[in-house]
């Protein structure tokens, strides 16, 4: 402490305040991305958060590329959910041509958005664990969503960064191997999952850790615009599935679990149940797929790559292949919003056309980005390590932050 002495009074004394860097490059934050913190000892007095590490310009480089080639950029937002993002772009591509796809094609895509959603909880939940210090459940639920990587390889021949899809459906008709792996997949992992609940969820120090830390109320958490787990784990039941349904949602039985606190054990535990909600999805959209014969692409020639044999023996198709790649097909003038339900939340395509080879205008809606501001707030006053805990609670990911 030092003094401050004035005229008429007894020394004053001045509290002292320790600046803190959590970030860009700290081991324990999750992503690129600082925090200039204002400590008073372990307490967090005020925190600065800085973004932009890894800005990659996406929505101007869309502006220089034909819409089918734009796939790709949109795999680097939310990277541990990618297909949910290929998707939603060919959804705004598919609502802006006026493109209606058989109900077939829509349930596939269904089964891939909810795997996608089960690998980016898995992710995000096991890594709550690891913060509190408990790695066994991380390293063994891992493995599943390894597993999951394996379904989009056979689909797509993607891992991570999946481009899986097209606009108007699926590039091939999906292969045995891969319809045998989600067969397995919806066989074992309810076994893992409950077992992985069985060593956090009423786990004491789990709960001591989590119970309480960064939390934020439902009314507070809408005016920052959160959306997705987030939200729900405040308390408030918003899941564009239910409120604007795509790709046939509609059809699906299933709930929005809620929480009530807002804070990191209530966004572990919605986690928790999306992943069964999202495994009782798959199961009825598996019912109603027709494996073999569906159709898994709709009638949209002037973005469907003709097939490869007719490419390199007639002249017609590899003219139109040629024309498809270098996005010489017309598209209407006009503007579009598509919105998805993300892993973190509402995912959102806002797509302006003047009708030439590329978008006119393309903002991407993350999630993250938005959400993120809340951060000071929600950790202003608790402990350093609670505001480690509130990040990964968040599932902040940094390539969706920095667009």
């Amino acid at each position: 402490m030092s003094e401050i002495k004035t005229n008429d009074t007894a020394p004053v004394e001045e509290k002292e305040y320790t600046t803190l860097n959590l970030g860009p490059t700290h081991p324990a934050t999750h992503g690129i991305f600082q925090n200039v913190m204002k400590m008073d000892g372990e307490i967090i007095v005020e925190a600065e958060p800085t973004i932009g590490y890894i800005h990659r310009a996406f929505e101007k480089l869309a502006e220089r590329r034909p819409f089918g080639q734009i796939t790709p950029i949109t795999d680097r937002l939310n990277y541990c959910s990618s297909p949910i993002n290929n998707m939603g772009w060919h959804m705004t591509v598919e609502k802006l041509i006026r493109a209606e796809l058989p109900k077939n094609v829509e349930y596939l895509r269904v089964i891939v958005m909810e795997l996608s959603r089960i690998s980016d909880h898995i992710i995000c939940n096991s890594v709550i664990g690891v913060d509190t210090g408990a790695m066994t459940g991380f390293l063994y639920i891992f493995q599943w969503r390894e597993y999951i990587y394996e379904i989009f390889e056979e689909i797509c021949g993607a891992r991570l960064t999946t481009n899986i899809g097209r606009i108007g459906g699926f590039e091939r008709q999906w292969p045995e191997s891969a319809w045998k792996k989600i067969d397995a997949f919806m066989k074992n992992f309810p076994k893992a999952l409950k077992e992985f609940e069985n060593l956090l969820v009423r786990n004491r120090i789990f709960m001591d850790r989590t119970i309480n830390a960064g939390p934020i109320k439902g009314d507070r958490a809408l005016e920052y615009g959160f959306t997705g787990p987030n939200l729900r784990a405040a308390g408030v039941d918003y899941d564009v599935r239910v409120m604007n349904p795509y790709s046939s949602y509609q059809d699906f039985e299933f709930i929005i679990p809620v929480g009530t606190q807002g804070d990191v054990y209530d966004r572990f535990m919605v986690r928790e149940e999306e992943m069964w909600q999202s495994m009782k999805i798959i199961e009825q959209a598996m019912k109603m797929v027709d494996r073999k014969t569906g159709a898994f692409h709709g009638d949209v020639p002037e973005f469907y790559l003709p097939p490869k044999q007719e490419v390199y023996n007639n002249m017609e198709a590899l003219i139109y292949h040629f024309k498809i790649v270098m996005g010489e097909t017309d598209v209407p003038v006009g503007e579009v919003y598509h919105a998805v339900e993300g892993g973190n939340g509402e995912l959102g395509f806002y797509l302006v056309s003047d009708g030439g080879r590329t978008p006119y205008r393309l903002h991407f809606r993350r999630p993250c980005f938005i959400y993120y501001q809340a951060y000071p707030e929600m950790i202003k006053g608790g402990y350093l390590s609670d505001a480690i805990l509130t990040m990964s609670s968040m599932n902040v990911i940094a390539g969706e932050l920095d667009a």
